[in-house]
């Protein structure tokens, strides 16, 4: 069994996990945006990684949207999305992922011309083909831009349907300020009835956040919060989530750049509250941190014993929409990880 040991970069690398919480489009890489510039005859501002790096200057989440959106210029083809999401999943399954449930912005191309179809295809490709070559499962989950309109959002739905046995989950993601998830209300139950899971984001320290929060729960019914740990400030709420089952992708180091605060103490928090939290990387090409890196931030912030990183990692399974043997598959795959680390 575990013990209270202090867990070390190896064993965290090792230990399989789950990923609920990660936007493609957020993977992209310094040289991979070089390089896709490149392929497609795309004139960028900067010619080199760090360069690019530089331009990594953001305090809040309005600021890294505006460096984030831009930034995708460079995705235009079927090629290229699959290239993207490929990169990905490599340096995931490195850092013992064994699934991955995986966001993606289609408005954010579509608005530039690029059409749909290549969007998820070249995604979904990635996924089979890193499934035979990693190991690795993955799925995909289609987000709104909530400061587009719900007409939209709307119409991105109606696009996906023919693409709905690629697509496991719909999400809301981007600006949140006078976005409320009430406004996509009318999407999501429809999302609902073609068999959709649904995850939102309610992300930290925004205008409303707990309101906000009471409504993904009680007005839209999601199965999932994208961060969400502002919920503390509400025992009701935190009690609802326990007994729902309902699981919170928390993502601690994007939180240290877009707030001054990792939030940490909520997220441990709402750990020994036995709410089922886990650990993400959100962006990370921008923040600079994958998933493990994400878990040693937090051992180092807040001295997680080994008990914690592996329920943490448990719970990201028990979370994830997999079915129950998947679930009950990987679970006992950490559990015999741990029996081989603590021996």
């Amino acid at each position: 069994m575990p013990t209270a040991s202090a867990p070390t970069p190896a064993f965290i690398a090792g230990l399989p996990k789950a990923e609920l919480h990660l936007h493609l489009e957020g993977t992209l890489e310094p040289d991979l945006k070089l390089a896709l510039a490149q392929r497609n005859g795309i004139e960028l501002d900067q010619k080199t990684v760090a360069e690019v790096q530089a331009t990594y200057e953001f305090h809040d989440l309005a600021s890294f949207l505006a460096v984030y959106y831009p930034a995708m210029e460079v995705l235009r083809t079927e090629q290229d999305f699959y290239d993207l999401a490929l990169a990905y999943l490599r340096r995931a399954a490195d850092q013992g992922v064994r699934h991955v449930e995986m966001f993606f912005d289609p408005q954010a191309h579509t608005t530039r011309g690029v059409p749909f179809a290549d969007v998820v295809t070249g995604y979904h490709r990635a996924t089979v083909d890193a499934r035979a070559e990693l190991g690795i499962s993955s799925a995909l989950i289609m987000c709104f831009l909530r400061d587009h309109s719900a007409e939209s959002a709307a119409q991105t739905l109606e696009a996906a349907t023919p693409y709905l046995d690629l697509i496991v989950g719909v999400g809301l993601d981007s600006d949140e300020r006078d976005n409320p998830p009430r406004k996509f209300a009318d999407t999501f139950a429809r999302a609902r009835e073609l068999g959709l899971k649904l995850t939102m984001h309610c992300d930290i320290d925004q205008v409303g956040s707990i309101e906000n929060i009471r409504q993904v729960i009680e007005e839209i019914g999601v199965d999932r919060i994208d961060h969400g740990t502002n919920i503390v400030e509400d025992p009701s709420l935190v009690a609802v989530v326990r007994e729902r089952g309902i699981g919170l992708t928390s993502c601690p180091v994007s939180n240290s750049f877009v707030t001054d605060d990792m939030k940490a103490a909520e997220i441990v928090q709402l750990l020994h509250d036995d709410v089922k939290i886990m650990i993400n990387s959100d962006d990370p090409a921008y923040f600079g941190a994958y998933v493990a890196g994400n878990y040693d931030a937090l051992v180092a912030k807040a001295g997680l014993s080994l008990d914690d990183v592996v329920r943490l990692a448990k719970n990201s399974f028990e979370a994830s929409w997999l079915d129950d043997d998947a679930k009950a598959g990987y679970l006992a795959e950490i559990d015999a990880y741990v029996a081989r680390a603590t021996a």
